[in-house]
């Protein structure tokens, strides 16, 4: 049977998705002023790099796509492995904060006090999820139209009705929140709370390289994937950064309160418009933009994790595909693995300073993943570079080690601030540190046994046949 390809347009769809969010808007917000350095900064040393890579090793490697077969193709299977898993386990760890933020989302527009109750909030996760991963299991087809659809209802449309919103404000002359005088530009550098802040925003790039797994479902994959990634980075940086402007505009930063949750932001904002009965829909909209968010982070990992055991790391069981295409096991098993630790989230006390520590183990455990790509794209050059066809990094070699450069930079110096705690964090910043340091390697420790697996069982297998 003929599968049908995913388009342009879809593609595009696809990766917005997964990055682009309301939901990031007040967290951003917090910067004030400086939110243009931060973006611009960001988006330099981060999105660009992760975007030009992604597409770059897409061009090379046409064959198959995806964090695995990039990595595994410039430093082993194994290696590929240890990458894909670390794709896979951050998403695991990131699911009870965007889930959570969901259910949180949904009792603020039935009763707002539901938000404290533990059962409701266990139950509404499971469920979600358990739907989510069920529309999954009938094809990337149908959960790319799914997932385009939440996109456009839950993203693109309210992002763009607020950034007319901050327009509005602005251009009527109404008093700004954010003043742009050249001082007010500039961050104060010697802040440590400002480059804790910044791992905010390098978290919501997170994700550019997911829809690389899609690679044989794509029409001409060497130029619709380099095109998509351009048009979703400048799509991204444009919806977040003037997002995040209008919210600062008219809020001030010092009523951004984070943990009471952002739609009180959302409240105040309009409120200052005297409409605030748009605040119920807004979050609706969240509500559906999240649910499409969350669709494309499911079956993406979990296709990489495919890949990894076709290749002989998992057991046979896992490689095996239902009716529709779809690893139907692995998204089993990862929906149970979300449902316990879900499930343990809510059973301890400090759900805000837990909240944040999952927050920043999902990054620093991403960035690992991120460092590997960008040290794989530097080892194939020498064996792809002649290849004329597709996306090219202008510079060769040296344009290469540049956006290496400056994407390796990015990782370690997120990797670096996660280890330390945010102000509003009431724990010891050793303790803190400690925590970060081994959940790391509790959490990166699997793929050793991974790697054990196929070497005692499935010693010399390169591909299994389906």
């Amino acid at each position: 049977m003929k599968t049908q390809k995913i388009s342009l347009f879809f593609l595009v769809l696809l990766v917005v998705s997964a990055i682009d969010s309301i939901r990031n808007l007040p967290s951003t917000a917090i910067f004030g002023s400086s939110l243009p350095f931060f973006f611009l900064f960001s988006s330099l040393i981060f999105l660009f790099p992760v975007a030009a890579i992604s597409a770059q090793l897409s061009s090379w490697i046409e064959e198959k796509g995806g964090a695995y077969h990039w990595i595994a193709e410039a430093f082993g299977d194994h290696v590929g492995m240890f990458g894909i898993w670390l794709q896979w386990i951050n998403t695991i760890v990131w699911y009870p904060t965007i889930l959570s933020f969901m259910a949180g989302t949904l009792a603020y527009l039935i009763d707002p006090s539901l938000a404290e109750n533990k059962a409701y909030l266990i139950g509404v996760i499971l469920f979600t999820f358990w739907a989510l991963t069920a529309i999954n299991l009938f094809g990337v087809r149908t959960s790319t139209t799914v997932n385009s659809v939440c996109a456009l209802i839950g993203t693109i449309i309210p992002m763009i009705f607020l950034i007319a919103l901050g327009a509005f404000w602005w251009l009527s002359g109404r008093p700004s929140q954010i003043h742009f005088s050249y001082s007010d530009l500039w961050p104060s550098f010697s802040s440590l709370e400002d480059w804790i802040s910044l791992t905010v925003i390098m978290a919501s790039f997170l994700g550019m390289e997911l829809a690389g797994v899609h690679a044989n479902d794509i029409e001409n994959p060497q130029i619709n994937f380099p095109k998509a990634m351009a048009y979703a980075s400048f799509f991204l940086i444009f919806t977040l950064l003037f997002g995040s402007l209008s919210v600062g505009m008219v809020v001030p930063v010092s009523e951004i309160n984070l943990v009471s949750g952002i739609m009180q932001v959302f409240s105040d904002f309009f409120s200052s418009f005297s409409v605030p009965g748009f605040t119920k829909p807004l979050a609706l909209l969240v509500l559906i933009g999240s649910f499409g968010s969350v669709i494309n982070w499911l079956i993406s990992p979990a296709r990489g994790l495919w890949d990894a055991a076709e290749c002989g790391f998992l057991p046979a069981k896992f490689v095996r595909l239902n009716a529709h295409g779809v690893a139907q096991n692995i998204l089993i098993l990862q929906a149970c693995a979300v449902s316990l630790l879900c499930s343990v989230f809510y059973l301890v006390p400090g759900v805000n300073a837990f909240y944040w520590f999952l927050t920043a183990l999902s990054t620093d455990l991403y960035m690992v993943m991120y460092f590997l790509l960008f040290c794989s794209a530097l080892r194939l050059y020498p064996r792809y570079h002649r290849r004329r066809r597709g996306f090219r990094i202008p510079g060769k070699r040296l344009g290469i080690g540049v956006v290496c450069a400056l994407g390796t930079f990015a990782c370690l110096l997120t990797i670096l601030v996660s280890f330390f705690p945010p102000s509003h964090i009431a724990i010891s910043r050793s303790y803190y540190a400690l925590l970060i340091f081994l959940g790391n390697v509790v959490l990166a420790l699997p793929a050793l046994g991974f790697s054990y697996y196929r070497y005692r069982y499935a010693k010399g297998k390169k591909r299994r046949s389906l």
